[in-house]
């Protein structure tokens, strides 16, 4: 028998054990899954022992996403799109506030619809600036009924959602309203507000709440009741916003909640382009109707 060097028999000592992302430390202990070294910093643990940070990567890849039973990310608890849809019209209300003609530039004025058709969606994101409660009542709304239907759509879902409720709005108010170069005619006074949208918003939850089974009483009093409003005398309140809103926007949910699960991403793109497109009808069909010289 012979010794080698490193005085084990038969050759050098065996090399110490170092940790793969560190070889600098040595490592005694191994991942459960690929049996690597695995230094303190790099260990997580396990139901039995620990893995590396690698397997615990690539396992967390092959994971299916939890999901709620209309698309929406399980994890996703944190109303983003709510919240940011509500920045931007407190934004614009101080902008409103601050800039003379920052309304008559970006509200919904029927004349120019054609000729600034960004209108139709900037609209949604202004209110009165001599009356604050128009924005409050709104935004309690939104934020009453929003974070809901974020969580059980998802963000993009939702957005998608409450982007269409508020061109659908605007488009409403375009169709609903008689063409008219009269000084006190809604045609030729600007409409603002994010009521159309959040009208929208009432009339997916109301098709949310049957899909799922549920007692649809309670919304379906909330939208008869603040649709009435739009019919007193003074309020001036456009209810042909807030109905095309609400149809729009029980549209695009029937769309989210009716497409079956496993061809969602064919079928719902495809059914959001279908009621996009027939609000762009109803528009042709309007500006058909109406004398050219009522347009800007």
């Amino acid at each position: 028998m012979t010794t080698g060097p490193g005085g084990g028999p038969g050759g050098p000592a065996a090399a110490e054990p170092v940790c793969p992302r560190h070889p600098d430390r040595v490592a005694y202990v191994r991942c459960q899954r690929c049996e690597r070294p695995v230094c303190p910093q790099c260990q997580r643990p396990a139901a039995v022992g620990v893995q590396c940070v690698d397997c615990v990567r690539a396992q967390a890849k092959g994971q299916r996403t939890a999901r709620t039973a209309f698309g929406g990310r399980v994890t996703d608890t944190r109303p983003v799109v709510t919240i940011g849809i509500i920045g931007l019209c407190v934004l614009a209300f101080l902008a409103q506030r601050a800039v003379p003609d920052f309304t008559d530039r970006f509200d919904f004025y029927p004349p120019e619809a054609l000729a600034e058709p960004y209108r139709f969606l900037t609209s949604a994101f202004l209110h009165s600036p001599s009356f604050l409660l128009h924005i409050v009542f709104n935004m309690y709304a939104l934020w009453i009924v929003g974070p809901q239907l974020e969580y059980l759509f998802g963000r993009v879902r939702f957005a998608a959602l409450y982007l269409a409720a508020a061109v659908g709005g605007s488009v409403g108010y375009l169709v609903l309203v008689p063409a008219s170069a009269a000084a006190d005619s809604a045609w030729v006074n600007g409409a603002v507000g994010a009521s159309g949208a959040i009208f929208g918003l009432f009339g997916a939850f109301f098709v949310v709440t049957r899909r799922l089974g549920r007692d649809s009483t309670g919304i379906l009093g909330v939208i008869v009741i603040n649709g009435a409003l739009g019919f007193i005398p003074g309020l001036n309140i456009a209810w042909q916003a807030h109905l095309g809103g609400l149809l729009t926007g029980a549209a695009v949910a029937a769309v989210l909640v009716l497409t079956p699960k496993e061809r969602r991403a064919v079928l719902q793109p495809a059914g959001l382009v279908a009621v996009v497109v027939l609000l762009a009808v109803l528009v042709a069909v309007k500006v058909a109707v109406v004398p050219g010289y009522l347009f800007a």
